[in-house]
């Protein structure tokens, strides 16, 4: 359909160099769109570049530290000199450290909020401003089916992700009069990269985990493709500021 349509468009997807991020860079791929793969290891963001135009799609990789606003900043910039706009942020890239809620030190702490809620929002500032200029943009941070719920050892990252739900409120409401549409993403339990191998030396919360999943299976990343294309798409010029929750059912048992 050409309301799904995404030819023309500049997305820049951080942390789209791996999992869930690279499993949607890939969907916004297919749909038409040129891929920013923006994160912090240069290897591994043109390795994504590559296996994106492989496969037919279009896509550069552009150094990102989240963590940095001056990087963020460099990062926009970098975008905007090279295509001249920006059509679609998923702001995707975070990091989860996992512990006992008693044995979070103030470091974790840091290292969370810095990169999942405040690198979050300068990001979509930052590219916010640049929409504002055309009068049009979509957003699409990426929270989590934690934003609802609680889960032993993510205290803090379910906290973040609960602020990146309602952060999208905010802007979505806030931003939708510049003709940008900020929505979010909510994944439930995922096998991705990063958390194979802790989930196979940690089985039991797997399955603590799994237990509570009526789609009776685990999440892969290209269960987002559909709904991200739809956030970025013009057929969802009337969401603002929700955050749809993919979960395999996990919030409703």
């Amino acid at each position: 359909m050409e309301m799904f349509d995404l030819s023309g468009k500049i997305a820049i997807v951080t942390g789209g160099n791996r999992g869930i991020g690279y499993g949607i860079a890939r969907g916004l791929a297919q749909a038409g769109a040129t891929i920013v793969v923006a994160n912090r290891s240069v290897a591994s963001g043109q390795k994504a570049v590559e296996t994106l135009k492989k496969e037919g799609g279009k896509a550069v990789h552009i150094p990102l530290d989240i963590s940095k606003v001056s990087s963020i900043a460099a990062m926009v910039s970098e975008v905007v000199r090279q295509f001249g706009k920006i059509d679609i942020l998923v702001n995707n890239a975070a990091v989860i450290i996992r512990k006992p809620a008693e044995e979070y030190t103030e470091e974790d702490w840091d290292t969370m909020v810095n990169t999942n809620l405040r690198g979050t929002f300068f990001c979509a500032e930052l590219v916010a401003r640049e929409m504002m200029k055309r009068k049009q943009g979509k957003i699409i941070n990426i929270s989590s089916v934690l934003s609802q719920m609680g889960q032993v050892g993510r205290a803090i990252y379910a906290t973040t992700k609960a602020g990146v739900s309602h952060m999208t409120r905010t802007l979505g409401v806030e931003w939708i009069k510049y003709g940008i549409n900020v929505n979010a993403i909510g994944p439930g339990v995922t096998i991705t990269e990063i958390n194979r191998d802790f989930f196979k030396t940690h089985p039991d919360d797997f399955q603590r985990i799994m237990n509570g999943v009526p789609a009776n299976r685990p999440a892969s990343p290209d269960d987002y493709i559909g709904a991200a294309v739809f956030l970025a798409s013009d057929a969802a010029n009337y969401m603002v500021g929700q955050t749809l929750i993919i979960d395999g059912g996990m919030t409703i048992v």
